[in-house]
């Protein structure tokens, strides 16, 4: 059965002193999550928000459906000028989404330290 996607963004402050927002996912991501995926990145200031944090450290599953939701915040991004950087994803999701092309529009990390420190 699937857990509903839950959400919520932390704002931080890069090294260099820029804002850095996390969007925290809790929860599977597939089709029946596109509000709450949408929402949340619909939910940040776009002018201030350069850098973008996407959290799967509590996601347990992200199903084709979920792939496209990210891939769609990835292409609202780049129409921002913002960078996403993602970490916490299990090795299996880590390799799907770089067999999805995924990285060549979001660095991956495997923690929020490497991805701070890596803007």
């Amino acid at each position: 059965m699937q857990t509903k996607t839950k959400w919520h963004i932390d704002q931080l402050t890069s090294p260099a002193g820029h804002p850095v927002f996390v969007l925290r996912f809790d929860g599977d991501i597939a089709a029946t999550s596109k509000a709450e995926f949408q929402g949340c990145y619909q939910s940040l200031p776009k002018e201030s928000s350069k850098l973008i944090l996407l959290d799967f450290s509590k996601v347990s599953y992200i199903n084709s459906s979920g792939i496209t939701l990210v891939i769609q915040l990835l292409m609202e991004a780049y129409h921002h000028a913002q960078k996403i950087y993602a970490f916490g994803l299990s090795p299996h999701f880590t390799k799907i989404f770089t067999v999805a092309g995924i990285t060549e529009y979001a660095k991956l990390f495997r923690t929020q330290a490497d991805a701070v420190e890596a803007f």
